[in-house]
């Protein structure tokens, strides 16, 4: 069973990885994205976002500060899904169903997370 959690490790962490590698080769179009929904500094968040969930995708596949790591990734879920993939306020419906699947995607990325951290047993807070 050891080897289907690193497996889904690599995969987990991997999907951050890249995506974090795409949030600052596509700069400019992901700030033009955070700018229509509204986030304050979008090119600043497009940045610090994207060096996250680098670092956090990392920490994952490598098993190296992963609890910190799986902590990060959740609270960027928590923090940017109802900000970015706010599906209740789309009045267009295929751009409503786009994003309610979008923000169904990053709530089973959260629930992942937590699994992974409860697996791994790597809780960075306990005493």
């Amino acid at each position: 069973m050891d080897i289907l959690l690193i497996i889904g490790r690599i995969l987990f962490g991997g999907y951050f990885l890249l995506g974090g590698i795409m949030h600052l080769m596509k700069l400019s179009d992901m700030t033009a994205y955070t700018h229509m929904k509204g986030v304050p500094m979008p090119k600043a968040s497009v940045i610090a976002s994207g060096i996250v969930i680098i670092l956090a995708g990392l920490g994952v596949i490598f098993n190296i500060y992963s609890g910190i790591s799986l902590i990060a990734i959740a609270a960027f879920l928590i923090v940017i899904t109802p900000i970015m993939h706010a599906f209740w306020k789309a009045a267009e419906p295929n751009m409503k169903m786009m994003e309610m699947q979008m923000f169904l995607k990053n709530a089973a990325l959260l629930g992942a997370a937590l699994a992974i951290l409860t697996l791994t047993g790597s809780f960075p807070l306990t005493l």
